[in-house]
């Protein structure tokens, strides 16, 4: 599938995001479409979508960057500390995904 415009990858980007990646709480799963963490998080990435390739550690740059409010504010943690090493990979996967489809 080609997408016309950046608003129509940039769903599609998220709406990969949201249903595979999540976060990792005491074991728990929380999806990051449950979180509302997906679009932002996908509005951040697209920009790596210009790249050749997709390198984790530009993934891992960008989810250091993006902050998640814990315990109701009293608290805020890098998306990168609580996405697992295994959601890094997924998302260099789904970025190549939607780059083939640009």
């Amino acid at each position: 599938m080609s997408y016309a415009s950046p608003g129509k990858a940039i769903n599609a980007l998220a709406t990969e995001i949201g249903e595979n990646i999540y976060i990792d709480v005491a074991n728990w799963h929380l999806f990051l479409k449950e979180a509302k963490l997906h679009t932002s998080l996908a509005e951040h990435l697209y920009p790596l979508l210009e790249n050749d390739t997709v390198d984790e550690s530009e993934i891992q740059t960008v989810l250091g960057q993006l902050s998640v409010k814990l315990g109701g504010g009293k608290r805020e943690l890098p998306l990168s500390e609580l996405v697992p090493s295994a959601g890094v990979s997924d998302l260099a996967g789904i970025l190549e995904e939607v780059k083939r489809s640009l």
